[in-house]
């Protein structure tokens, strides 16, 4: 199955939902590319990003578990098709 690279934008306002996150990353983390995060103290946020290889399937079900998540916003951006 083809596979696309995608970025997928994690805004964490709940720390309390940090680790069901990480346990779908972890899940995951054959796709991923690499990950970074930043805490934003003054803002009382954390702004994660990570990068993807995988087809969309699971590029999907990445972004919707994540944004099911209490207290988290994601937006997740594709390669187009050529």
């Amino acid at each position: 199955m083809e596979t696309r690279v995608a970025l997928i934008g994690i805004l964490v306002k709940d720390p309390d939902s940090v680790n069901s996150l990480n346990c779908i990353l972890h899940e995951y983390s054959q796709y991923i590319i690499g990950r970074m995060g930043i805490p934003y103290k003054e803002k009382n946020v954390n702004i994660i990003s990570v990068a993807l290889d995988a087809n969309m399937d699971t590029i999907n079900m990445i972004s919707g578990k994540i944004g099911r998540l209490k207290g988290i916003q994601t937006k997740t951006i594709l390669t187009k098709l050529d």
